[in-house]
């Protein structure tokens, strides 16, 4: 099905391209979210029509886009789960949970925005991509912790096990039992 396109769509046009999809990518996405139109001669005709009011409004957008990407730069949001000793969660972070932290750092964004390939399963810093306009993506820091403290130490780099956390060192020192000294075992 040739649909023409109103916005640019990844791997696939630039607002205004002719392209041929499948049809039911056609009715099921592009179509029911206005990102694309049929191209039939009177939709040609109308969007040739509209395309200057099209084009200028999409700059707009690209530039409060961009405005809002500039704020976001750098931004970091810290998720605490609960997770093992290994660091892997119980659970899994997705974009939802994400959403919900970037709107509680005041920004306004939808879960559709946030680009993340396979839900979040251990602990750590990891790199979200947010698109805020079809033109404009941005890289936000999931911080996935166990606790804010833990949180704040991984943003400074620094390494926290489980154990260190309940009051003992993370990098115990053992002593070296007799016998691997070369001293004699006890007889038993």
């Amino acid at each position: 099905m040739e649909v023409i396109l109103l916005e640019r769509i990844e791997r696939l046009g630039q607002m205004g391209d002719v392209v041929n999809v499948k049809p039911g990518f056609a009715r099921n996405f592009l179509l029911p979210n206005k990102k694309a139109m049929r191209a039939t001669k009177e939709n040609v005709a109308y969007f040739e029509k509209q395309r200057t009011h099209l084009e200028a409004q999409n700059l707009t957008q690209r530039e409060e886009a961009s405005g809002v990407a500039k704020k976001m730069e750098g931004l970091s949001v810290v998720i605490v789960r609960q997770a093992s000793e290994s660091d892997q969660l119980y659970g899994s972070v997705s974009s939802r949970d994400i959403t919900t932290a970037i709107v509680d750092a005041g920004f306004k964004v939808e879960k559709s925005q946030v680009l993340l390939d396979r839900p979040i399963k251990t602990v750590g810093l990891h790199q979200i991509r947010v698109r805020l306009h079809p033109e404009v993506t941005i890289n936000v820091t999931a911080n996935v912790a166990r606790s804010p403290e833990e949180a704040a130490a991984q943003a400074r780099g620094e390494r926290i096990t489980p154990a260190s956390q309940e009051g003992a060192a993370a990098t115990d020192v053992f002593e070296t039992p007799p016998e691997a000294e070369g001293a004699p075992a006890p007889a038993s």
